[in-house]
């Protein structure tokens, strides 16, 4: 088990093993401990158990303790929603009055007996997730005052040690820490402006850090005091630009991927400063998914979806060197799980290859979801939640 995963299994509840709590999944790196899932889609194809209709926004659905979560907007409200897992069956909702031109972008974060749900325009809500109530509300953009971004509020939330962790963005307030009981800011750090990452943490001298990759770079600082221990510059030259991937952390290393001439980078994070192991643009650029490690290779889309090259890449995680490429993939959302990854497209479409350095092998394919599918999907149960902008579906892999 690698630092990132103590730290962040340390810090979460007690949640059963299956479930999906956020982002990435519960180590916030899209790996899934499930096993003997159906794989032979030539023979029995993934059946859609339920689904269910959504309104706008690309925050993905999460899972915990039998319950599916998911934010949504429909007309002039942002909705947190909560479903039967087995049944898609609706248990309630929360409504708040939306902001902005678009529905949420940030996938629920479900920590104990609350989900947490950052809106589009900027509202933190904390809900009782058994019962749909409220229990607090912070208006970032109100409060903060930080700078509008392309695509509305979309920077993730962290929960480290009773506390919440959003890169807001704003002058004095880069990054906040809110009590995740009350919602009172605990500290404040940083001008970083925001970016579309979600943070992860890391394990450093015995004290959990949270890793945070805003619009400016990397920022690691101290989860119970805010207090900063790197930083390190990964920003785009174009302003019509934004970093979207969530950092991957590996022992003491810290993997950054954007876009837009940016590129990815390598950080070992032993010494006084960040040092750089690898740094290029060929290898493994990220518009807005993020990779997965398996052994020590990085698995990944190398390229734009607005541009139409965007390349399924594995590249050796100390080198950056590229071992193979499958031209035109297209950008999707990766889940390491029993033996291979599991790829869910833009379009709908879900494929199984093997994570091997060898060489692509596609296992199974199967479209399951029809319109423009970006929201990270999750993985929890031998069923795969996943959205477009109408509708939410559960397929099962089990």
């Amino acid at each position: 088990m690698n630092r990132v995963t103590f730290i962040l299994l340390a810090l979460l509840p007690l949640l059963a093993a299956a479930d999906w709590p956020g982002f990435l999944g519960p180590t916030r790196d899209g790996q899934s401990a499930e096993i003997g899932l159906n794989w032979d889609w030539a023979r029995s194809k993934p059946v859609t158990d339920w689904s269910f209709d959504v309104g706008g926004g690309n925050a993905g659905p999460v899972a915990a303790g039998g319950v599916v979560f998911v934010f949504h907007r429909l007309g002039d409200e942002e909705m947190l929603t909560a479903l039967a897992a087995d049944t898609g069956k609706p248990k309630w909702t929360y409504k708040a009055t939306a902001r902005g031109a678009d529905g949420p972008q940030v996938a629920p974060l479900v920590v104990k007996d609350t989900v947490f749900a950052l809106g589009y325009g900027g509202k933190l809500h904390a809900v009782h997730a058994k019962t749909g109530e409220k229990v607090w509300v912070q208006d970032l953009w109100k409060e903060y005052a930080p700078p509008e971004g392309y695509f509305g509020v979309g920077a993730g939330l962290l929960h480290v040690g009773g506390k919440l962790i959003v890169n807001v963005g704003a002058k004095g307030a880069g990054i906040v820490a809110f009590d995740a009981a009350t919602g009172k800011e605990v500290w404040k750090a940083t001008d970083d402006p925001p970016s579309y990452s979600t943070p992860t943490a890391i394990d450093i001298g015995g004290k959990p850090h949270a890793v945070v990759f805003t619009r400016t770079g990397l920022v690691v600082l101290n989860a119970g005091t805010g207090e900063v221990k790197y930083k390190h510059r990964h920003r785009s030259r174009i302003d019509a630009s934004v970093n979207a991937a969530t950092p991957l952390v590996w022992k003491d290393e810290v993997f950054l991927s954007a876009q837009y001439g940016t590129g990815a980078v390598l950080l070992r994070l032993s010494g006084k400063e960040p040092e750089e192991v690898w740094a290029n643009d060929t290898s493994l650029s990220c518009q807005y998914d993020t990779p997965v490690r398996v052994g020590e290779f990085l698995y990944g889309v190398h390229g734009r979806q607005d541009t139409g090259a965007a390349d399924l890449v594995c590249v050796e995680w100390k080198t950056g060197a590229v071992k193979w490429k499958q031209p035109r993939f297209g950008v999707a959302h990766l889940i390491a799980v029993d033996g291979g990854i599991l790829a869910l497209t833009e379009v709908g479409e879900l494929m199984r290859f093997d994570a091997s350095p060898k060489g692509y092998t596609e296992r199974a394919r199967a479209a399951v979801l029809d319109g423009l599918t970006r929201a990270a999907p999750a993985l929890a149960d031998g069923r795969l939640y996943l959205r477009n902008e109408s509708k939410l579906v559960a397929v099962k892999l089990k």
